[in-house]
Parts: structure tokens; sequence; C-alpha cells
């Protein structure tokens, strides 16, 4: 055995030995490149989704004061299973999921997974239950660079056959971000409460624009067309956008307990 092939080999056993001491089971690592809108959406509509005995975790101050809901768009780049290879159906794949931050019943803070229209029809219902499949999608990113700042454009369409619809256009001056500390967060079915993921995710978030912290605001047009199916209520056009948050990457280790 070559001795690069030897270190991958045991890089993989000491990950596997790690998850299983800890009584968990490794699912998948991904790399992915996000856009996430902080939102307040309505608090009746909302609240037809939390599960008895949870609670809203909304934050009183900092840059995710007042969201009740999270709408993330995400590219996932790279898929690859436990033994490193491509998983699914070609090891990439594009959605958009609908989060609450939430507070489960012993109130640790979560993401209470609660929506979410994805291309790959193989990754619906998906791990929460509550994925759509696409009947239509359209991702598209460009950037573009000349003797003034970075820009980039961002176009997003998901359609479901119930009517869902989630689409968004923005264009921004890209900026560089700042890396946080490695993390790990619990992602939890409102479907079926008691199932949960966890994230160990490392990412860099560059805020654009934001209502209560107003950073230099770096978003040059947008657009945000949501209505449709289960979602109706809770994009009736009350809906407010709080964050305008670019993660240009993030890379996961996702597990079951």
């Amino acid at each position: 055995m070559s001795g690069v092939r030897f270190r991958v080999v045991l890089a993989l056993l000491v990950v596997s030995a790690f998850t299983n001491l800890r009584g968990q089971t490794l699912i998948e690592h991904s790399a992915e490149t996000r856009f996430q809108l902080d939102l307040h959406v309505p608090d009746a509509a909302l609240a037809a989704f939390v599960p008895d005995g949870w609670s809203l975790n909304i934050a009183s101050q900092g840059a995710a004061k007042g969201a009740n809901l999270r709408m993330i768009f995400v590219d996932r780049l790279t898929i690859n299973g436990p033994d490193g290879k491509p998983a699914g159906r070609s090891g990439s794949n594009r959605l958009v999921y609908l989060a609450v931050p939430a507070k489960e019943p012993a109130g640790t803070n979560v993401q209470l997974m609660i929506g979410g229209i994805t291309e790959d029809p193989a990754d619906a219902p998906g791990p929460f239950g509550v994925y759509l499949p696409a009947t239509t999608h359209t991702m598209r990113r460009a950037t573009s660079s000349d003797t003034g700042p970075i820009t980039e454009s961002q176009d997003w369409v998901f359609d479901a056959a119930g009517g869902e619809h989630l689409e968004m256009h923005i264009t921004f001056e890209r900026g560089v971000g700042n890396k946080g500390s490695p993390a790990e967060v619990r992602f939890y079915s409102a479907k079926t409460p008691g199932r949960f993921q966890i994230s160990r995710q490392e990412q860099v978030l560059d805020i654009l624009r934001n209502t209560t912290t107003t950073p230099p605001d770096r978003v040059r047009t947008f657009s945000l067309k949501a209505s449709g199916g289960r979602y109706a209520a809770l994009f009736d056009g009350s809906e407010q956008v709080l964050s305008w948050d670019h993660i240009p990457w993030i890379t996961r280790s996702v597990l079951t307990p």
C-alpha cells in the first residue's frame, strides 16, 4: 500500500472511530456556498409549523434581532460519503430551505427545519421529511471584476407542484467576510420533532446589509418573491427582510445520533 493511500485509509479509520466513540454516525461531508436571508414573518402563520412544547428563539439584539425565519439558498458544491466518494445521484445539489431559530422542549437552541424545495428528487422529502421536489429550478451565479469593487449576481428560482414558489435575485459588492469558530448545530425536523441531525461546520460570513447593525450597505439590487401552497400564509406580503448574508463557503460534517 502506498504511503498516500495508507494515510487516507488511516484518516478515515480515525474519523470513524471518533464518531463511533461519541455514539454518532457520520452521514456525509459537504462543501457549500450559500445566501441567507433573515426574515420576520407573521407569528401566527409560523406557529402552525412549530411542534407543541417548542418555542421560538428570537434574538433581541445583534445581527439576527427580530428574525423568526431563515431562508437559505444552497449550492452544495460537493457531497461526499464517509468513504470520501461522491454521495447521492451526482455528489452535488441545489436547494432552498426554511429554518426557524427555536428551543426544543429541554431548552436547547436549535434550528427547526419547516420546509424547502430541492433540485434533486431523491432529496425529497429529505432527512427532515419537509423538502418538496422542484418542478422547475434555476440557479445562476456570476462574478465580475474591473476597476471598481468585485460584484456578484445571484439568481435563484424554485417551484414545487403545490404552487410553492421561492425566488431571489441579488447583485452585491463582494467583501472578505469573517471566519467563525467551528460550531456544532442541531437541525430538527418540524414534521418529526424527535428526528435531528448534527452539523459540525465552519464558515465565512459576509453581512451585506442589516437593519439592526447597519454595516455599509453593499446590496445594489434585490428582489424576493415567496408564495403559494403550504408557504402562502408565511409570505402574505407583510414579511420583512432583516439581514442579507453572503456565505462564500461553508464546510460541514453531518452526523446522526
